[in-house]
């Protein structure tokens, strides 16, 4: 994992390197800036769908045959200002694990165990043998691509949570919920499926404290190379 010091050296770096406009005000600036990020977040996505539907097609077609049930998985999770979204990404887990393991889904933990939690482990019984492939290429998150055209999502930002797991954030930790979650972030660059839910946090509310455009730059491409190295997937 990345030390918080190399971490925060990048941080600092972006901000030293944040774009300037001739002849343009900083606010209407930043306002074009972001603009044509969400161009660029668009197009990107749209083209990324397109590009994959016959590996959609066919990874729907594996996954049904794997186990019963739909290739899709949808669930509710909290966008921006605690806005609630379809969350749409292939199905990883059983379609039954609800009923079959209904302790896992309970969400009532105590103080002592919301700090030390762990949502990601190696052998999660409810994860089907096709789905441990997907989540360790990290296909199952293609339909990823779908959220952020439709505005849901960005394609960096902290990843969404269930509203079951907003209600134990702190006052502090709400404002994780103040920017557009995303498809990657610093978390997920930082550790990814290591990190327990309380450091996870703590990553995602550094970059609402120093987002920027180049920040997400900078998380795209290390996302693309631990992609690569399926570094930190289970």
């Amino acid at each position: 994992m990345t030390t918080r010091i190399g971490k925060r050296a990048m941080v600092s770096s972006v901000q030293a390197a944040s774009p300037t406009f001739a002849g343009i005000s900083s606010s209407a600036g930043e306002i074009l800036a972001r603009a044509l990020w969400r161009a660029f977040e668009i197009v990107s996505s749209a083209a990324a769908l397109v590009l994959s539907i016959p590996v959609l097609l066919l990874l729907a077609i594996i996954i049904r045959l794997d186990s019963p049930g739909p290739a899709l998985f949808r669930q509710i999770r909290l966008g921006r200002h605690f806005r609630p979204f379809t969350f749409y990404k292939l199905r990883t887990l059983y379609a039954d694990a609800r009923e079959r393991w209904p302790e896992l889904y309970a969400y009532d933990y105590s103080p002592e165990e919301i700090a030390n939690l762990r949502f990601k482990r190696e052998e999660d019984p409810r994860v089907t043998r096709v789905g441990r492939w997907l989540r360790k290429t990290t296909l199952d998150e293609l339909p990823n691509f779908w959220n952020v055209l439709a505005g849901d999502l960005a394609l960096v930002g902290p990843r969404p949570d269930i509203p079951e797991m907003v209600a134990y954030y702190t006052e502090e930790q709400k404002r994780k919920l103040s920017v557009k979650p995303g498809i990657t972030g610093l978390a997920q660059t930082h550790g990814r499926g290591r990190l327990g839910f309380q450091e996870t946090l703590q990553y995602d509310l550094e970059y609402v404290d120093q987002k920027s455009i180049l920040l997400d730059v900078k998380i795209l491409l290390r996302t693309v190379r631990l992609l690569i190295s399926s570094d930190g997937a289970f």
